[in-house]
């Protein structure tokens, strides 16, 4: 037989094995695992927009600085010599 280590969780600073805890604290203890998972998951994504984000955003204020040049160079009064 494989050597597996039994499932367990600590509780303030206690050690509390799966085997001695009850249906409803093993049930609890998957959620809180699960929700653990997804708060990582979605902060994986929250820095992947946030980065994507910042990128649109350059992108948006340098297009504009763009076009105020243009602008900017049409409306500029001609030197006369």
């Amino acid at each position: 037989m494989e050597n597996q280590k039994e499932s367990a969780v600590f509780i303030d600073g206690e050690e509390i094995k799966e085997s001695e805890m009850t249906d409803q604290q093993k049930y609890f203890a998957r959620q809180v695992q699960d929700l653990i998972n997804k708060k990582s998951r979605v902060e994986f994504e929250l820095d992947q927009i946030a980065a994507s984000l910042d990128v649109f955003q350059k992108a948006l204020v340098q297009s504009t600085k763009k076009v105020a040049d243009k602008v900017l160079e049409k409306d500029k009064p001609s030197e006369e010599k």
